[in-house]
């Protein structure tokens, strides 16, 4: 048996942040999929991730050899600045009478690390993408889902190089149709389409 590295470590982080979001999304009410409560897609999402990282774990068992990359000073730094920012921006925001009852403290703060961290040629990929995962939680309810989405592609499309504008406003246009139609026109969830300053 040759173990494939980087596959194992990529499917226990796979199988370990699917295991924590079903235990944080156990307090949070399912519905059924034509009346979705807030935590029916989140629970969707961490049994795929859950699938995929048993998948990716045991495939790792019979991939060969692929040796880790050694991080560089930079990634080092950059993963304990972002860390860092996240651990004390948090707290700070939390403070803020106007973030204190909902989740926005923790997604700024969160957006803050992974701006820090996407300095980080090696963390680059991993830190857009997720921080337009996060853009997106953000500004979903203000922004409405229109912004949201437009902004979460956007800065996703940042972690490869060689992204193409045009190809970047298709996807935007497309997963605007789908998600008025699936979401808003079929599923009748309430959600502002338009940005409600």
């Amino acid at each position: 048996m040759r173990i494939n590295a980087k596959d194992l470590a990529s499917g226990l982080l796979l199988v370990l942040f699917a295991a924590v979001g079903l235990w944080l999304n156990m307090e949070h009410t399912l519905g059924s999929a034509r009346r979705m409560g807030p935590g029916y897609m989140p629970m969707l999402v961490f049994w795929l991730e859950l699938g995929l990282g048993g998948i990716v774990l045991a495939a790792s068992f019979f991939g060969g050899l692929d040796p880790l990359e050694k991080w560089t000073k930079l990634d080092f730094t950059t993963l304990l600045v972002g860390s860092g920012a996240t651990l004390v921006a948090y707290p700070l925001l939390a403070a803020m009478p106007a973030l204190s009852a909902n989740w926005y403290a923790l997604g700024i703060a969160m957006a803050i690390g992974f701006a820090v961290l996407a300095v980080s040629p090696g963390w680059r990929k991993l830190a857009l993408v997720l921080l337009g995962m996060v853009l997106f939680g953000i500004l979903l309810e203000q922004g409405g889902l229109f912004v949201a989405i437009t902004a979460m592609v956007i800065v996703a499309a940042l972690a490869d190089p060689d992204h193409r504008p045009l190809g970047v406003a298709g996807c935007v246009v497309f997963l605007l149709a789908l998600c008025w139609w699936v979401f808003i026109h079929e599923l009748d969830i309430r959600v502002n389409v338009l940005p409600t300053f």
